[in-house]
């Protein structure tokens, strides 16, 4: 009788064991699967990126993400929205920490490269030096709705109960051509929850968020980003960017005249040169806002390089901030003195260059990851003729083997 419930007992226990290892089996298939989408939608990412295609811009060195995360603690989110025939718009957030930005603000400048926009907050950060919220950029109709919800997003955080004044700073460019800019489709919960959102990482670019509806040099345009690290002897430092793309020019692609071998640019009539772009520069080198004013007028340069023109309709704002922790400033002190770090003026080619280069790359990440796109009245823009321009580079021997 015992030898008959212990033979009924191993054979529950075995088949326990078996159904264990089935189920342990299925677990780790679905790892694997889970595995292989990731890395498929990595490798897939991977080419709408211009260096994956193996043309490299300038000679230093991208972070592990080559993009404006790279720098510590910076995070990024979207909002992107594509609602019926007519909405193409969207949000993209900026935090360059992920503390209390209001209690612990960043030294920060902005670079005026043309006028023609609507960037909220500028003035306090030019006459104070630093930056006080995330940086929120969205379409030129959205900017108050934009302000109100970061407004509002500052008051609800711990610690700012007694908060009388916020200064938000949130930039745009004109999406009306894709997007049914009048129907102001941008909500204060949409700017909340690319706040929300946000986080390190790879950042995801072209139709996304603030650059969902975006257009540059008479292609689709949107979001980009890139980064650089400096040397060893040079800091160590890294320099991210971020870009949203809504210009024209004539298209340069690493020197070569992609715009002109194409014959699509500005002047032949087959787009208008007017627009904008935002180009935000993240950087944890100690710098004051003297110095981040310096570094942001480099970035001018980026877009310069990709054939930019800054033309009379153009809203060119380059926003630069410092994450560095030893240079926040604290919303209240007892000590009326306060002693940081910064680098000599002597220390900051480096990072011109970085900024310089990042920005160029930036812009033309943009361009490669963005989709063609149809919005507003059947209005339709074609993305970047990749494989035509990858002919162009590999010709010029741009392409690395």
């Amino acid at each position: 009788m015992q030898n008959q419930q212990d033979s009924k007992k191993r054979k529950r226990i075995n088949t326990c064991l078996a159904i264990t290892g089935i189920f342990k089996v299925v677990a780790m298939k679905a790892q694997l699967v889970s595995l292989f989408i990731l890395l498929l939608s990595m490798h897939t990412m991977s080419q709408n990126r211009l260096r994956d295609h193996g043309v490299e811009i300038g000679v230093l060195q991208p972070g592990t993400f080559n993009a404006i995360t790279d720098v510590p603690g910076v995070q990024v989110g979207h909002t992107t929205l594509q609602k019926g025939d007519a909405s193409r718009t969207g949000v993209t957030a900026i935090l360059p920490h992920s503390g209390n930005i209001f209690q612990e603000k960043v030294p920060a400048a902005i670079y005026v490269g043309n006028g023609f926009g609507k960037l909220a907050g500028y003035t306090q950060v030019k006459e104070l030096g630093n930056l006080e919220t995330p940086i929120v950029l969205t379409n030129t109709l959205s900017v108050p709705t934009a302000v109100n919800a970061v407004i509002s997003y500052t008051l609800d955080q711990t610690g700012n109960g007694n908060v009388r004044s916020v200064n938000a700073v949130v930039g745009e460019t004109n999406d009306g051509y894709l997007n049914d800019i009048r129907g102001r489709h941008v909500t204060e919960a949409d700017v909340l929850q690319a706040i929300s959102s946000a986080t390190s990482g790879t950042v995801p670019e072209g139709n996304v968020g603030a650059g969902t509806g975006t257009i540059c040099f008479g292609f689709k345009g949107g979001i980009g980003t890139s980064s650089r690290v400096l040397p060893e002897k040079s800091g160590a430092y890294t320099v991210g960017v971020l870009v949203q793309t809504n210009f024209g020019g004539v298209l340069q692609v690493a020197g070569v005249d992609v715009g002109k071998q194409l014959g699509h640019y500005s002047d032949s009539f087959k787009y208008s040169p007017d627009g904008s772009c935002m180009m935000v520069v993240l950087t944890d080198a100690p710098l004051d806002s003297r110095n981040l004013e310096r570094l942001a007028k480099r970035a001018m340069l980026g877009l310069s390089r990709t054939g930019g023109i800054a033309s009379n309709g153009s809203g060119d704002y380059v926003i630069a901030v410092s994450t560095a922790e030893d240079c926040r400033i604290p919303y209240e002190s007892e000590n009326p003195i306060q002693t940081v770090p910064t680098l000599r003026n002597e220390a900051m080619t480096p990072l011109f260059l970085a900024t310089i280069e990042a920005t160029e790359e930036a812009i033309l990440n943009s361009l490669f990851a963005a989709k063609t796109t149809t919005g507003r009245d059947g209005h339709t823009i074609d993305a970047l003729p990749k494989e035509k321009v990858l002919k162009m580079l590999k010709e010029a021997g741009k392409i690395k083997k």
